[in-house]
């Protein structure tokens, strides 16, 4: 059996595809080496410290009483903007409740995602818009609707053709405790037997909430997708580079037709799963500690300084912009509209059935007899 918890696994084990280390060094891989230009990986920088940004002031907002909840990607920067940045506008994303990085490399307003969490709307972005599917609350469901969407790209010819302004994939976003539900396996299932142009990727941030990856699976979750008959790999998911360069060949491989893959993005939940969460009572501090030390935006900008891509200016400049983006977030939060009571039955069915007429009929007579009592 694969040794998965030892010593040798600490790192994501001898397996992991690594481009930079985290004492910010760049190293090269046989199969996923790329060159990056400087602008380019400036502009992953400039990506996760904003991303950042949003993910501090949602929690501060939520603290405040402003949100309901959030939920955090704190440490996770590097597997959603890589990940993000490697699709092309044609290719569909299928994203978690927490996939605010790919959110932000789609184009969606951060604003958008307040709006679902503070509780005055069911996430009121199109999909269509921006080829970025609404937050999935069901854990693990979001798989399922993406390999059916792949394969109906396979009946709408924009497969394998060999053009690069057609060819499109589709990415499904979970978690590694997804990985243990029902709905994800036949997703797995679904897309092996169709030979579907979809990549599954799963943040194993090795927290199930509560639960740690030890009591999830005996292999590396990478390996699972050979049982399924296609194939899987793990990368340093606190490596942007090396997670942007893993993500784009795997989408490619799907445009192309050869079929689904699996990656695995080793990174840790840093904060906690949810606002609701308070991880201190399962984890150990020491692990937090040393995750710290693999920090996504500490080594890159160790390597953007080591080799002379970045200096205080811009790192000034980055900052400056994150300091107005969360004056935005607040300001936009606090002044968003309350919804209407009767707003929560419009736009579920094209055509009300009868049953959802009268039950609305019902909450506005209600809602009526209110006004009533005070006249």
């Amino acid at each position: 059996m694969a040794e998965v918890f030892g010593p040798a696994a600490a790192d994501g084990g001898p397996e992991l595809v690594q481009l930079l280390t985290p004492e910010g060094e760049r190293r090269h891989h046989p199969e996923f080496d790329l060159d990056f230009s400087a602008e380019q990986i400036r502009g992953f920088y400039r990506d996760m410290v904003l991303v950042r940004r949003l993910d501090v002031e949602a929690t501060a907002l939520q603290r405040h009483g402003e949100l309901g909840i959030w939920a955090q990607l704190l440490g996770q920067e590097a597997a959603q903007i890589g990940a993000g940045r490697a699709l092309r506008p044609q290719d569909f994303v299928f994203p978690t409740y927490r996939e605010h990085g790919v959110a932000w490399c789609r184009g969606l307003d951060p604003l958008r995602l307040l709006g679902l969490f503070r509780g005055v709307d069911h996430g009121d972005w199109d999909p269509a818009e921006h080829n970025f599917g609404l937050y999935t609350i069901v854990i693990g469901a979001q798989c399922l609707h993406a390999t059916g969407y792949a394969m109906g790209m396979q009946r709408d010819g924009v497969v394998g053709t060999g053009d690069p302004e057609r060819d499109a994939a589709v990415i499904a976003h979970f978690g590694d405790g997804a990985s243990s539900q029902g709905d994800v396996n036949e997703a797995f299932i679904f897309a092996a037997s169709y030979n579907a142009p979809v990549v599954f990727f799963c943040q194993n941030n090795q927290w199930a909430i509560s639960e740690p990856i030890e009591r999830q699976t005996r292999i590396p979750l990478y390996q699972r997708a050979l049982g399924f008959g296609f194939p899987g790999i793990r990368v340093d998911g606190n490596d942007v580079l090396a997670t942007y360069a893993v993500t784009q060949a795997a989408l490619q491989r799907a445009r192309d037709g050869q079929g689904p893959t699996f990656v695995e993005a080793y990174t840790y939940r840093m904060g906690a799963h949810t606002t609701t969460d308070d991880p201190t009572r399962y984890r150990l501090s020491a692990d937090v500690e040393s995750w710290k030390l693999k920090d996504p935006i500490a080594r890159l900008e160790a390597y953007l300084r080591r080799n002379g891509l970045v200096d205080d200016g811009l790192v000034d400049t980055v900052k400056a912009e994150a300091d107005e983006l969360g004056e935005r977030l607040r300001a936009g939060c606090t002044s968003m509209p309350d919804p209407q009571p009767l707003d929560m039955f419009d736009e579920v069915y094209a055509e009300v059935p009868d049953e959802l007429a009268a039950q609305r009929a019902g909450f506005a007579d209600y809602l009526e007899s209110f006004e009533e009592a005070r006249a």
